[in-house]
């Protein structure tokens, strides 16, 4: 109803002296309305149910993943391996890939293919016999430990290959695998992520 119709039509409603009228909405303004719902119902139809395109959390995992990727190039370029270093290098999925080819082939008969130990110690728990930091991994994996029977990997695998499977070994970490050997050596709560 109109501000111009007969007051005998008019549904008024009044608040404090302030009269409001029952008017019509203006035409922009549920146009805008049902423009936002056609919009939304496009939008989760378009992410969600059809499959067209990525939703946001797909594409932002995508884009950590590149600049993990380009991270880690930048990193084997510089060829100097600090922690933090590693600990990037253990975030680039290309690098894992890697690595877990390199543990695979060289660390499963001492460590098990998921980490959990047989001979060697278990490497997805918090306990570490030669701790748990990304470099002294990294020095265990190229120098070995000999009176324990863990071999110098780092003449044999050569630094590109040593810097993966120490990646892929400190990814291992915390993951507490099922059937995994008991403990051994010191908690270590170094925090890599």
């Amino acid at each position: 109803m109109s501000a111009h119709e007969p007051e005998e039509n008019r549904v008024i409603h009044e608040v404090d002296g302030i009269q409001e009228y029952d008017n019509k909405l203006p035409n922009w303004w549920l146009y805008t309305l049902y423009g936002t719902i056609l919009f939304g119902a496009g939008y989760w139809f378009h992410y969600q149910t059809s499959g067209f395109g990525d939703n946001p959390s797909a594409e932002y995992r995508i884009d950590m993943e590149k600049a993990a990727s380009v991270e880690a190039e930048r990193i084997k370029a510089a060829g100097v391996m600090t922690p933090e270093a590693l600990v990037a290098l253990s975030k680039d999925k290309g690098t894992l890939d890697q690595g877990k080819q390199v543990f695979v082939a060289t660390c499963v008969a001492c460590h098990r293919a998921d980490g959990g130990g047989v001979v060697g110690p278990n490497l997805t728990d918090d306990f570490w016999i030669h701790g748990a930091a990304p470099d002294k991994v990294l020095k265990t994996i190229t120098t070995g430990i000999p009176d324990k029977g863990m071999p110098a990997w780092g003449p044999q695998l050569g630094a590109d290959r040593v810097r993966a499977v120490t990646a892929y070994v400190i990814s291992l970490r915390g993951t507490n695998v099922a059937n995994g050997k008991a403990p051994q050596g010191e908690r270590d709560s170094l925090t890599l992520r």
